[in-house]
């Protein structure tokens, strides 16, 4: 809770910026923050210094690759939305349903692969690692996407659709199995007209630990849950370091996540949003830069004229 408590203060200290200019010199310099650059020259300029980078990833880098979001008008898997199913409550009342959705999901994903802003990413990652920089993904995206395409220093703050979790001995494990169960194959269809397929506990997916078979649940952070303390360390070690932090394709409105760049900033450290649209916290960015992020992000990270490749 520190990470969160100490962002809280340093956005707080910021906010009002406006309010203490005595001067309109220093209204104009607020009002002149408030627009962040698409200079990508200038963009480019900074990245060539930076030595830590810091990338936070939403589901926009994965709905360029055809994943579903489950989010907004029309984000329905039969008659129900994420969050009336992405929940303790829902698992525990028909954990049949759950992981009908959940089945569902990781099927798709198994068909789905990288775009241009996760293979950039991945790539800058390789390329910078020689050169003695580092780069980090902080994502929220539970597809596995940039797995796929190599990152390798990759925190998944929200969990994967392919691990579980028991619910009894509390084992984690790496799950790739299609499907993951035998009672699921087939099931899962999306068609509001679908019928519950009303799977018995004992055949979901259970747990394969000696002397356990507790019931399996995905892996993921749900509604209502707290993120995993561990993971939230090492973010906040991250984004302590990072002299460059980039947010892309996230609306900035999902928390704790939300709070991570704005963090960044208010250190004075350069941030770069690659959206199809501002956010609630663009204007808190240095930078800015419109549309699709497997078109804008590939030569943002591309290599620079000074870097020098061993």
């Amino acid at each position: 809770m520190c990470l969160f408590q100490s962002t809280a203060r340093r956005l707080l200290s910021q906010v009002h910026c406006g309010l203490k200019a005595s001067s309109s010199k220093k209204l104009k310099f607020c009002l002149e923050m408030a627009r962040p650059s698409s200079n990508m020259a200038d963009f480019r300029e900074v990245f060539a210094k930076a030595k830590h980078i810091a990338i936070i990833t939403g589901a926009g880098v994965s709905a360029e690759s055809g994943v579903p979001t489950f989010r907004g008008a029309g984000g329905f898997w039969r008659k129900w939305q994420a969050q009336e199913l992405a929940t303790p409550g829902a698992f525990a009342r028909n954990p049949s349903r759950v992981w009908e959705f959940y089945h569902y999901r990781r099927e798709v994903m198994l068909s789905k692969h990288p775009n241009p802003a996760h293979i950039a990413i991945a790539e800058c990652e390789k390329r910078l690692s020689k050169q003695g920089r580092s780069v980090v993904v902080i994502t929220q995206n539970i597809d596995e996407l940039h797995r796929k395409a190599g990152t390798k220093h990759l925190l998944e703050i929200h969990g994967s659709l392919f691990k579980t979790r028991c619910t009894s001995c509390g084992n984690v494990a790496a799950n790739y199995k299609s499907p993951i169960c035998p009672a699921l194959a087939g099931k899962g269809a999306p068609d509001p007209d679908t019928e519950d397929a009303a799977i018995p506990v004992e055949d979901l997916p259970l747990c394969e630990e000696d002397g356990c078979n507790g019931l399996l649940r995905p892996h993921v952070v749900w509604f209502g849950e707290a993120l995993d303390p561990g993971v939230l360390t090492a973010v906040e070690k991250e984004l302590d370091i990072c002299d460059l932090c980039l947010v892309v394709g996230t609306s900035s409105v999902v928390y704790p996540a939300a709070m991570f760049a704005p963090q960044v900033s208010a250190r004075g450290v350069p941030v770069a949003e690659f959206n199809m649209e501002t956010t609630p916290a663009t204007n808190r960015f240095r930078f800015h830069f419109p549309g699709p992020c497997g078109t804008t992000l590939p030569p943002a990270l591309a290599r620079h004229e000074t870097e020098i490749i061993s």
